[in-house]
């Protein structure tokens, strides 16, 4: 079969990917790793329709792109099995039951958050998230600092947001530009970034030169881009016209389109630059409202980046300008999952016909190792940022970019939820749903029995 002739083939029926993409997308919990390896499961080992190898080559592109790696690996994958209504199929599933379910979640915070049992809950929520983030920090650390160069990048990241406030943007451009130099000049370098040889698994039903293919070319190329640019930011344009250039609208449709750019590293590594625009500069939700957004977004499937869903609900909910405030606040919320999660579809659609011209190439793998060192640093500030809002009632500014918390209004029932979640995670090894769902139940009993929780 020809190229050409495989840029039109359906690798498998297409009704059989689609019931397949649906059974992965509400099983996506537990962020990127735990998402990578249900799609590891259903479609390498039991359902063998792609080889180990190309689903890890697939996943090594994915994640040198911004946006969340395991959404792309997907559409990638879906790609490669139906082609382009294969990718768009595999692409909405996995976020699809996401979406949907923290748009009702968030309704339900708005609708109901001041009352003494949800906001109990909501504490728990939050005090677990302190851990939670934690435990990415350390397993981040864990594959990605195997240099001292590495080590230096991370703690460099780090010191550069919390005490100088340098913008993530700067961070994460200048991670990759000393990877990229490290991986030509330190010796050794390139070495590190070698992991283990994944086996090759299970003998694919479907050989690797039969799945989907097109011949890259210029025309193409600016066919893709022109569609999907038009198809990206169609929304913010028209949310412009009807509603203005100055409504919270536009503003939160500029911001996330921008915010889909950066996100390299994933959801943690952009969240730190989120909370801080959304409650600081901005003013759409509150420190807090971070936090609780963000353990609801773990409890939900999909990507954690969804969480940017919560926080144009509330933003628009608060300020929802000729509209009613449930109204401004879905449309704000559809508005903001668009412009997320339709450039991972473009990079996908643009970069997969030209992927085998990035294999083997140093410079790019530094790059990455540079971000990834990097995301160590920005995840560990953004712990910090999360601790200090739950675990204390007040925070005030230091020197420089510090947030130095006031002991004196230190919170004692997100402190014990958070040291008990911290021990459920790293000492029993509980998944974090089950960590979720413990520390909301403690979150809840302590406001019941009058407990102060606020």
């Amino acid at each position: 079969m020809t190229a050409d002739e495989r840029a039109t083939a359906d690798v498998v029926p297409f009704r059989s990917a689609t019931r397949a993409w649906f059974a992965i997308s509400l099983q996506t919990f537990g962020g990127p790793a735990g998402q990578i390896a249900v799609m590891q499961r259903a479609l390498v080992d039991d359902r063998r329709w792609i080889s180990q190898r190309r689903f890890l080559h697939a996943l090594n592109y994915c994640m040198l792109l911004p946006g969340p790696e395991a959404h792309q690996l997907a559409i990638y994958v879906g790609w490669l099995l139906n082609g382009l209504r294969g990718g768009l199929v595999a692409g909405v599933l996995f976020v699809l039951p996401g979406m949907v379910a923290l748009l009702a979640l968030s309704a339900i915070y708005v609708a109901f958050g001041d009352a003494t049992a949800v906001a109990a809950l909501f504490t728990g929520l939050g005090a677990a998230v302190v851990a939670i983030v934690a435990q990415a920090v350390v397993r981040v650390a864990g594959r990605a600092l195997r240099h001292p160069v590495l080590i230096a990048i991370a703690v460099a990241a780090f010191v550069a947001l919390a005490v100088f406030g340098i913008p993530f943007p700067v961070v994460i451009a200048a991670a990759a530009l000393i990877g990229w130099w490290a991986a030509r000049r330190v010796p050794g370098f390139h070495r590190s970034q070698h992991a283990e040889e994944a086996a090759d698994g299970p003998e694919p039903l479907i050989a690797d030169e039969a799945l989907h293919a097109e011949s890259p070319s210029t025309t193409r190329t600016l066919r893709a881009l022109a569609i999907g640019l038009v198809v990206w930011t169609a929304p913010i344009a028209l949310a412009a016209l009807v509603l203005g250039t100055a409504s919270i609208f536009t503003a939160q449709g500029l911001f996330f389109a921008g915010t889909a750019l950066v996100t390299f590293g994933g959801a943690y590594a952009v969240l730190a630059f989120v909370a801080q625009q959304a409650v600081q500069t901005f003013g759409w939700i509150t420190a807090g409202d971070m936090v609780r957004g963000l353990a609801l977004a773990e409890t939900t499937p999909g990507p954690l980046i969804m969480v940017v869903q919560f926080v144009a609900f509330l933003g628009a909910y608060a300020d929802p300008g000729p509209l009613s405030p449930w109204t401004a606040g879905v449309v704000a919320s559809l508005l903001v999952t668009w412009v997320t999660f339709v450039p991972s579809f473009l990079f996908i659609f643009l970069g997969a016909p030209y992927i085998e011209r990035l294999r083997g190439n140093t410079a790019i793998a530094g790059a990455l190792a540079g971000i990834t060192a990097a995301v160590v640093g920005v995840i560990a500030n953004l712990g910090v940022y999360f601790a200090e809002s739950t675990l204390f009632a007040t925070v005030h500014a230091g020197p420089l970019a510090l947030q130095v918390p006031e002991l004196a209004t230190l919170r004692p029932v997100p402190l014990v939820i958070a040291l008990a979640a911290a021990g459920l995670i790293f000492l029993a090894r509980w998944p974090v749903l089950r960590v979720l769902g413990i520390s909301a139940a403690l979150g809840l009993a302590a406001g019941l029995v009058g407990l102060p929780v606020g």
